[in-house]
């Protein structure tokens, strides 16, 4: 039911929540007045000048979003094995290879497996990556069956083959525009993709699934993880197997998500400098976009349809945004001076597009710290034109998806940084 809310939330339907009725305000004159949370001041007031200066206000600034938005993650302390389901090296002619690798991580007397769709070009090197997680199964992103449909649940979506929260062969390939791997692998890029459900079950399960089950809790405290935590560790556990294959440099391995799965990319981007550069899509409140705008998607909106999203800790702000210690642009900031993209969609009026835009200038100030441009605009650019420095934003035609414009962006993004 809460999933179905959140739906029509999306499309600007008035909503009931818990008695409540919730509209969506999409009204620039009805924005609150705002000041954002300094990025740039240490808590005594001090300014930060230096880049040793900002390593000390980051942490503090982490440890902040950890206790008050997603929740602390616990410090992997298991063991990963990984096995090679079937591998294809003359992959499109030749011209690439794709296998499936299975990653099991274990602890404590539990497993979780975890899906690796693999795809990189023959080139005879390593060669930059792109790693995100995918919404239906990595059968969708693939027109053959050698990529098994997965046996787990998925959310409901008769488009996507899936019912009674299974995924089933009517969704082969049918996700494929969304991650065109032969575009990306001709660019000289590789692809890794898994099925976010198989970290975290995207339903209020009380975290007793997925990777939670390898730390079970008798008592949730209030900054316990949870699922955009568990997503974007779930990342870092990839980049760990990553680390050890000989096809990827893994330097240049660019992790990127689209909706929630963006807010978890920029919270693996956050809390693990291994990843080389962090991309959201359409990511909105929690993700991109500034909190205190209060448009569109909001954070009371959030912690009453989808509320195992964020640690118990972030309930007390519904409809209290400026009560927040932090917001979103001091999130883009954590990245500096790794290369970051922001994307929008103009019809996606639910993510707050200017506020996505709005956080990316107010984060520039610590890429300038590091000798770097952040964001080469300060407003919004036109429709379908890009604007890239050591940030890089888009806002195209069209509203909610991960598009082929959108990689195209990404993809002409990466080779400028990489």
């Amino acid at each position: 039911m809460k999933t179905l809310l959140a739906l029509l939330c999306m499309v600007g339907i008035l909503i009931p929540v818990y008695g409540q009725k919730f509209e969506p305000n999409y009204d620039e004159d009805k924005v609150p007045e705002y000041q954002l949370p300094s990025l740039l001041n240490m808590e005594n007031g001090k300014p930060v000048t230096n880049k040793r200066q900002w390593g000390k206000r980051r942490a503090k600034l982490v440890e902040i979003f950890e206790n008050e938005i997603y929740g602390k993650s616990p410090e992997w302390d298991g063991q990963i094995t990984s096995r090679l389901i079937f591998e294809n090296k003359d992959y499109l002619n030749g011209k690439a290879t794709r296998k499936v690798v299975r990653l099991t991580l274990a602890r404590a007397g539990e497993t979780v497996d975890l899906d690796l769709l693999v795809f990189y070009p023959n080139l005879g090197k390593k060669v930059p990556a792109f790693l995100g997680l995918n919404f239906y199964g990595n059968h969708t992103i693939s027109s053959d069956d050698q990529v098994a449909v997965p046996d787990t649940w998925v959310r409901n979506n008769e488009a996507m083959g899936s019912a009674n929260n299974k995924p089933s062969e009517k969704g082969r390939g049918l996700r494929i525009d969304n991650w065109p791997y032969e575009d990306i692998l001709s660019r000289g890029y590789g692809l890794v993709t898994l099925y976010y459900g198989q970290i975290d079950p995207d339903y209020a399960d009380g975290f007793k699934n997925g990777v939670h089950a390898l730390y079970p809790e008798e008592k949730r405290k209030p900054n316990s993880w949870a699922s955009i935590a568990a997503w974007g560790w779930g990342l870092s556990r990839v980049m760990d197997y990553l680390e050890e294959e000989d096809w990827v440099d893994d330097k240049k391995v660019a992790v990127l998500g689209h909706s929630r799965l963006g807010k978890a990319a920029l919270w693996a981007g956050a809390t693990d400098e291994r990843f080389g550069m962090v991309i959201s899509n359409n990511s909105g409140c929690g993700g991109a976009a500034l909190s205190r705008r209060a448009y569109g998607e909001t954070i009371g909106q959030m912690i009453n349809v989808i509320p195992y999203w964020f640690s118990d800790s972030f309930t007390v702000y519904d409809k209290k945004e400026n009560e927040l210690p932090v917001d979103q642009h001091q999130l883009l900031a954590f990245m500096a001076p790794r290369p970051l993209y922001v994307a929008s969609g103009v019809e996606d009026q639910w993510a707050d597009p200017k506020g996505e835009f709005l956080s990316c200038v107010a984060a520039s100030p610590a890429y300038e710290l590091f000798g770097k441009e952040g964001v080469p605009a300060e407003v919004l650019p036109p429709l379908d034109q890009p604007v890239m420095g050591s940030i890089g934003y888009h806002i195209r035609s069209g509203g909610h998806g991960l598009l082929p414009y959108d990689w195209k962006q990404y993809l002409d993004f990466a080779d400028k940084h990489f």
